[in-house]
């Protein structure tokens, strides 16, 4: 079991980024370093298919993409630190591998791999003081989830680990001195999800000592849903799910996260929810807090919402997934599989496309934005 000062790690982490191993650092070109300036002023982080593999990718205030290192398997999500330069690939099906960039210089300053024989889910995050790193976990001879607290001073090694209190979590976020979890259950689309009726999914609170301070489970007819992928500001946060069987249907798959209450739906039209073909594949909040966006490659849509729950609309955008916010508030990035970024604005409530980059690489489902 952690201990809160474990989870709640002091300060430091700049100066415990500056003792890791540069050995394998390479040079970009000028070209990419004045790329890389930019997007620390005004820019985002991704992961793509590129030549001769994957990548982490930065991306400025031209939506161009630069890569920032090489990755032998897919990556996921990437997690820029709140301060200092860091930030963190963590890889996906295969799920063996997570790398750890200097962003500012535009190299790669360290790997690790997952503990055991357990695979990565694809999502991390930074300890709200930046000296630790936090990963969910698989086994995927049970299923079952473990939550690893790595020490940034300490290469990335894991000093703590205990359950995240469900099967197959998938991403996680800070929400006041609490951990929530995704504990997402089943996989969608997989042999194991055929003719399934239950993921077995639920939200977890941890507690700083690792201690479950509530879990939530869908029920009734909700119960077919993999609870996925979170966001969050000072006002709360939002929590995505998918459809089991990825067959459109009316359920709702956006709720708002109640650390006493626990999960309440959003509301859309019948036609809205069956458009999003039972799939969200990432979830952002807007700079203001008041306004929410889901985005469906299956749908091929980006839908919004406001943060009490009310339907705003959506905006085309074929195999579309990638999505975070910009610095103003009401306006979104959204990147997509066919190398397309889009700069999406909610003017009196209704959704617009208001720019558009095409012909950079095959994004994977996650952006994020460079505090």
């Amino acid at each position: 079991m952690i201990s809160r000062r474990a989870l709640l790690l002091g300060a430091g982490a700049l100066a415990a980024a500056s003792r890791l191993d540069l050995a394998r650092a390479h040079e970009l070109s000028h070209a990419q370093e004045r790329t890389l300036s930019a997007s620390l002023a005004q820019g985002w982080l991704a992961t793509g298919q590129v030549e001769g593999g994957f990548a982490p990718l930065a991306l400025d205030g031209a939506f161009d993409a630069d890569p920032l290192a090489l990755s032998p398997t897919r990556l996921h999500a990437i997690e820029p630190a709140a301060a200092g330069p860091l930030a963190v690939a963590v890889g996906r099906r295969p799920g063996k591998v997570a790398l750890v960039l200097d962003r500012a210089a535009g190299t790669e300053v360290a790997r690790f791999a997952p503990g055991g024989d357990r695979v990565f889910s694809g999502h991390g995050r930074f300890t709200p003081d930046g000296t630790g790193f936090l990963t969910v976990e698989i086994d995927p001879a049970s299923d079952q989830g473990t939550l690893a607290l790595r020490s940034i001073a300490g290469n990335f090694e894991i000093i703590a680990e205990w359950p995240t209190r469900g099967p197959g979590p998938h991403d996680m976020l800070h929400m006041g001195d609490s951990l929530i979890i995704a504990n997402g259950g089943v996989e969608p689309g997989t042999p194991a999800a055929v003719g399934c009726e239950e993921t077995g999914a639920n939200l977890a609170v941890l507690g700083p000592d690792g201690s479950a301070r509530a879990v939530f489970a869908p029920g009734g007819d909700l119960a077919s849903l993999s609870l996925r992928h979170l966001a969050r500001d000072g006002a709360g946060a939002v929590i995505a799910a998918q459809e089991i069987s990825l067959v459109p249907s009316s359920k709702p798959l956006l709720f708002a996260i109640d650390e006493a209450r626990g999960l309440t739906a959003y509301e859309a039209p019948d036609e809205a929810w069956m458009g999003l073909r039972g799939y969200i594949g990432s979830v952002a909040l807007d700079a203001s807090g008041r306004i929410a966006a889901a985005a469906s490659p299956r749908g091929g849509r980006v839908a919004f919402w406001e943060r009490t729950g009310r339907y705003l609309g959506f905006v085309p955008f074929p195999d579309g997934c990638g999505l975070a916010p910009t610095t103003e508030a009401g306006r979104f990035l959204a990147t997509s599989g066919y190398g397309e970024v889009i700069l999406i604005a909610l003017e009196d409530r209704a959704p617009r496309i208001l720019a558009r980059h095409t012909g950079g690489p095959r994004f994977d489902n996650h952006v994020s934005r460079i505090a």
